[in-house]
């Protein structure tokens, strides 16, 4: 497994990052990640291609219960309401699947929320594993309609926040490709 050190921090705290940067231009990895449907309390399983034919964007987090990640997670849910339909934005973290959706319905999040928490397949193909916490490193992806990666920013400073409006604007071209 590729190790990248120094390539993302915490308060001074360098951590390792397992897996490869993805790049614009290749294809996305596929994932099976898990949800809790607030409709009927079960945990559900969503791939990659069930959102087939959409712009996605993946906003990783550390985890939804950290401050920086609740303020993020508030700002793509902000955003989404100024995107078109055929732009599915989800949040996606280590944390057990009840515990996203007791956060999402405190705080009237509507965006998908998905969990890794039963594997590190999904951080190790994204190339966001951090190795010492067992958690997601601060990443966004934008996944064209064809399923290639048209956008990935990894956020090296833990503490920071993503870079909105490039996402956004990568968001908005791939509508238009």
């Amino acid at each position: 497994m590729h190790e990248r050190i120094g390539e993302a921090f915490e308060l001074g705290e360098q951590l390792t990052v397992l897996g490869r940067k993805l790049l614009p231009g290749e294809s996305a990895p596929d994932f099976q990640l898990d949800y809790l449907d607030h409709n009927d309390s079960s945990i559900h399983h969503m791939q990659l291609a069930d959102s087939a034919g959409t712009v996605r964007l993946l906003n990783v987090v550390n985890s939804i219960d950290t401050p920086v990640c609740h303020i993020e997670t508030h700002r793509w849910e902000q955003i989404s309401t100024e995107l078109p339909p055929e732009v599915h934005i989800y949040t996606i973290s280590m944390d057990l699947p009840f515990a996203q959706a007791r956060w999402q319905a405190a705080e009237e999040v509507a965006h998908q929320v998905l969990s890794t928490h039963r594997s590190e397949q999904f951080g190790e193909a994204y190339g966001v594993l951090i190795k010492e916490w067992r958690l997601l490193q601060r990443a966004v992806f934008v996944i064209d309609r064809h399923d290639r990666i048209v956008y990935a920013q990894y956020v090296a400073d833990q503490m920071r926040e993503p870079d909105y409006e490039q996402a956004v604007e990568a968001t908005r071209q791939a509508l238009t490709s």
